[in-house]
């Protein structure tokens, strides 16, 4: 079985973009990866409409079953967090679209998963996700890789489902209900066209 997770990494300048397939045995692997760039004299719907048809482009061709993306939390820069909203939310609106569940965490929880500890840096969060999906250098730039780990962080927190509950899907998590979407998937169709996109730059 196959998870296919968007993670978005979400800016005004520099909306980061990663696709992974994770197992349930947590590996995982790369199938695109780029970041989504607006310039600061645009005026803002325009960025918005220029970084919301990136990502509709992104959801459109590697179809991925869920979607990741960064909390918004508090900063002293309210001008950074309003542009971290901004596109969050153009975000969760595509990917309600087209019913896709869509799961918020913090740096905090995307640390911890990636490193094993909620305070690591940057440059350790960026070596370990190149790590785990065994490539030869570090995405670029951070936005990059941030979202990768964002789509990582949020295949591995979520426990994989292997059965219906009762109540069918009532009472499951976004990520839950992706993990039982997955699995539905696996027994339904041909296994050539698993994880079949071609991996990105």
């Amino acid at each position: 079985m196959t998870l296919r997770v968007l993670g978005i990494d979400p800016g005004l300048t520099r909306c980061g973009v990663g696709v992974v397939d994770v197992e349930r045995d947590r590996t995982a692997r790369l199938v695109y990866v780029g970041v989504i760039r607006t310039p600061h004299e645009m005026p803002l719907e325009q960025r918005l409409l220029m970084l919301g048809d990136g990502i509709e482009e992104i959801l459109d061709a590697h179809r991925p079953q869920v979607v990741a993306i960064e909390r918004v939390f508090a900063q002293h820069n309210v001008r950074t967090v309003m542009g971290t909203a901004q596109i969050s939310g153009v975000a969760l609106h595509l990917a309600a679209k087209r019913k896709l569940p869509v799961a918020l965490h913090t740096p905090t929880e995307v640390k911890a998963s990636i490193t094993g500890y909620g305070a690591a840096d940057k440059k350790q969060v960026q070596a370990m996700v190149a790590r785990i999906l065994n490539l030869d250098a570090v995405p670029k730039p951070a936005d990059a890789a941030d979202a990768l780990a964002l789509a990582i962080c949020h295949a591995w927190r979520a426990p994989l489902v292997t059965a219906p509950s009762a109540g069918g899907t009532a009472g499951l998590t976004p990520a839950q209900r992706a993990w039982q979407d997955a699995e539905r998937g696996a027994r339904t169709k041909p296994a050539s066209r698993l994880g079949d996109a071609t991996p990105g730059r």
